[in-house]
């Protein structure tokens, strides 16, 4: 059986030898780079989605519709952080956006258990959802059922629809249903989530700019 830590460690040479500093420090450096190398690819295949989904975004707060969030597990939290940061920016000047995200805990267990787990933010959808506003889903892989679900209930309802996802794009990337795809080229989870992160960060920046600007005198 293959040792685990050799694949972190490969200087180990598969043996037990005591992880020193130089050792952790060496793995830190590694991730690290990645990571920043993860962003760099991003800019290179997602920056021109990236603006057209900022575009896209301030059209839909400017006419006076609202942004809908979702996804599952880290990219949940990802999906409470970016409604958070438009509904509450803490950069002055900068104005609350309407935003909110399908977590209502009561309505995905109720869902999950009588309908089933692929309807969760569907069904959400189906309530809150309304043309002209705007559906974002984070998720690493971009297969996600129950957010390809919701990607199409909002197709359907009129709703501009946004994509993060990570490596390939899954099925996210190729869904009729989905107008605006953000991909983190990268095969790690944590990597794509820490693009994800800057993404939407830039999104958050980049829509509060236009509006700015169409509101100029």
């Amino acid at each position: 059986m293959t040792d685990p830590l050799s694949q972190l460690y490969p200087d180990l040479k598969g043996h037990r030898a005591a992880l020193t500093d130089e050792h952790l420090l060496t793995s830190i450096q590694t991730k690290f780079e990645a990571s920043i190398e993860a962003k760099r690819q991003t800019l290179d295949v997602g920056g021109p989605a990236l603006v057209a989904a900022a575009r896209a975004l301030s059209q839909v707060f400017a006419a006076g519709g609202r942004l809908l969030t979702m996804g599952n597990g880290g990219s949940s939290c990802d999906a409470a952080h970016v409604a958070v940061e438009f509904m509450h920016p803490i950069t002055v000047g900068r104005r609350a956006l309407p935003a909110l995200q399908l977590a209502d805990m009561p309505m995905i267990t109720a869902v999950g258990n009588d309908v089933g787990f692929d309807q969760v933010f569907a069904r959400q959808l189906l309530a809150h959802g309304r043309k002209g506003d705007a559906l974002l889903g984070l998720s690493t892989s971009g297969n996600s059922e129950n957010l390809l679900e919701a990607f199409r209930v909002a197709s359907s309802q009129g709703l501009v629809t946004m994509g993060f996802t990570g490596g390939d794009g899954g099925r996210m990337a190729t869904s009729e249903h989905v107008q605006h795809v953000v991909r983190v080229p990268s095969p790690s989870v944590h990597r794509v989530q820490e693009g994800h992160l800057v993404a939407y960060h830039v999104l958050w920046d980049l829509v509060h700019t236009l509006l700015a600007h169409e509101e100029a005198p």
